[in-house]
C-alpha cells in the first residue's frame, strides 16, 4: 500500500507548483515592455525581479506590507537596483498592466494534466493559494484547470495567508474534510509544508531545485513523482 493511498483530499498550491509562475511572469513583462516600448533589457530586469518579488511576497505573507505596497515596491526596488529612473506614475501603470496580463498566460509544469487526471480518479482535489482572487481565478480558468478542483481557497476568501492556520482550517471546512484525511502539496516549506504540518495535515514538498532539506519531509522534484505516494 502506498503511503497516502488512504487519504481522500489533496490540496495543491498554485504558483510554482502547478502554474509555472516564472515563465508566465516573464511573458507578461515582455508583453508590457513591448506594448509601451519600454527600453529595458528583459533578462537583466528578471535577474533582479525574481528574488525581489520573493522577498516582498514574504513580507506580504507575514502581514508586514499591504497588497498595494507589494505591487509598487517590488518594481521600484528593481528599477533602483538597475539604476533606472522611472516615474512613480509609470511604476503604477506597469504594476496594473502586469496584474492584468499575468493570468492570460497558461504555461503549467510538465506533467500537470497527466498527474491531475491520475489523481482525480481516487481523490478530491483542491487549491490553497496566497495569490489575489481575480488573478488566481484567471490563471486557473485560462490554464484549463477549473474542472479538476472541487474547491479553491485563496487568501482574499479566507482573510489570511498561508502559513496562518486559519486558511488551512477554512480550506478544510470548505472541502468538508479533516486534516487526517488530507495532504498539502506545495513549493514553499514555510507557507505550504510547515503550515500544513502544524494543522495535523500530511504534506509533500515540491522541491523543484532539490534544495537540501530535512529528511523527514516528504518531497518530489517533478509532479509525476506523486504517483509513488498515491
Amino acid at each position: 500500500m502506498k503511503l497516502f493511498q488512504h487519504k481522500t483530499d489533496l490540496f495543491f498550491d498554485l504558483d510554482h507548483t502547478l502554474w509555472d509562475f516564472e515563465k508566465n511572469s516573464a511573458l507578461a513583462f515582455e508583453t508590457i515592455f513591448d506594448k509601451y516600448q519600454f527600453d529595458i533589457c528583459l533578462s537583466d530586469f528578471l535577474l533582479h525581479y525574481v528574488p525581489t518579488n520573493i522577498k516582498y511576497w514574504k513580507l506580504y505573507r507575514e502581514e508586514k506590507i499591504s497588497q498595494d505596497e507589494l505591487r509598487y515596491f517590488r518594481l521600484k526596488e528593481v528599477f533602483d537596483l538597475m539604476q533606472q529612473e522611472v516615474d512613480d506614475s509609470i511604476i503604477h501603470l506597469l504594476s496594473k498592466e502586469y496584474i492584468a496580463y499575468l493570468p492570460k498566460f497558461n504555461h503549467l509544469y510538465d506533467g500537470t494534466f497527466e498527474i491531475l487526471d491520475y489523481l482525480k480518479e481516487n481523490y478530491y482535489l483542491h487549491i490553497i493559494t496566497n495569490g489575489f482572487e481575480s488573478v488566481q481565478l484567471g490563471k486557473i480558468r485560462n490554464s484549463n484547470l477549473e474542472s479538476y478542483f472541487s474547491t479553491v481557497t485563496h487568501s482574499d476568501l479566507a482573510g489570511v495567508k498561508k502559513p496562518n492556520p486559519k486558511i488551512f482550517e477554512f480550506a478544510l471546512n470548505y472541502a468538508q474534510t479533516s486534516p487526517e484525511k488530507s495532504v498539502m502539496i506545495g513549493d514553499s516549506l514555510e507557507a505550504d509544508i510547515y503550515g500544513a504540518l502544524s494543522m495535523g495535515m500530511d504534506a509533500i514538498y515540491f522541491n523543484e531545485f532539490q534544495v537540501p532539506t530535512e529528511s523527514s519531509i516528504h518531497q518530489i522534484n517533478q509532479l509525476a513523482n506523486l504517483k509513488q505516494f498515491f
